[in-house]
């Protein structure tokens, strides 16, 4: 029991760099969360891609240690880099499904119509533009989405310069800075062109 015990801690040890390398690709993208048995297979992918990463580093010090002798490869050493390499793993996936690189690469020589992003949702709000909040009881907002919701089932809008239409006519809602608006209660989303903001600017973050 006690060997099962520390052959379970040393695998734990083994996998924390891929565990790390995912929380940070999730903490930093849209995509949900998987279950648990995902999890550890995205760490093992992660480890294995951390663990290549850290032999060439490794590789490298040795060969500048042949010249110049800074100190020696630990294991404490090894923890470090795992670490650092994890976290810059993590960021350099992040910044891929966030901005379709790769995907969009592939599109082009036809390997593949998908995109990076979680959802159309995602990338419908990619392009961020004014958009009018189509209510289910047929009323219709105007403004400018500071935030939105990551997925559709759930989260809130944050609209500012918001304005309802009435048939034709745009009523400012006036005194009133930003409106938070629940996903729940909107049907639609219509986005406008850059012509149809009008003189409207939207406001600096």
């Amino acid at each position: 029991m006690e060997g099962l015990a520390k052959d379970t801690i040393a695998l734990l040890q083994y996998l924390l760099p891929g565990f790390l390398a995912a929380w940070v690709f999730y903490g930093l993208t849209s995509y949900p969360k998987p279950t648990q048995f995902e999890r550890v297979v995205q760490a093992l992918i992660f480890t294995l891609l951390i663990q290549v990463v850290v032999s060439g580093e490794r590789y490298v010090a040795l060969a500048v240690g042949y010249y110049h002798q800074i100190g020696m490869w630990s294991e404490a050493v090894n923890v470090a880099w795992s670490t650092g390499t994890a976290l810059v793993l993590g960021v350099v996936f992040s910044y891929f499904a966030n901005s379709d690189v790769v995907h969009r690469v592939a599109r082009r020589f036809k390997v593949t119509r998908e995109t990076s992003y979680p959802s159309e949702w995602f990338g419908a709000f990619l392009n961020q533009t004014f958009v009018v909040l189509h209510f289910r009881d047929e009323r219709r907002l105007y403004g400018w989405p500071k935030e939105w919701p990551s997925e559709p089932g759930s989260g809130h809008f944050v609209m500012q310069q918001p304005s309802w239409l009435v048939d034709v006519k745009e009523v400012p809602v006036t005194g009133v800075e930003e409106m938070l608006v629940d996903v729940k209660d909107v049907k639609w989303i219509e986005f406008m062109n850059l012509q149809q903001g009008g003189n409207r600017e939207p406001k600096e973050p």
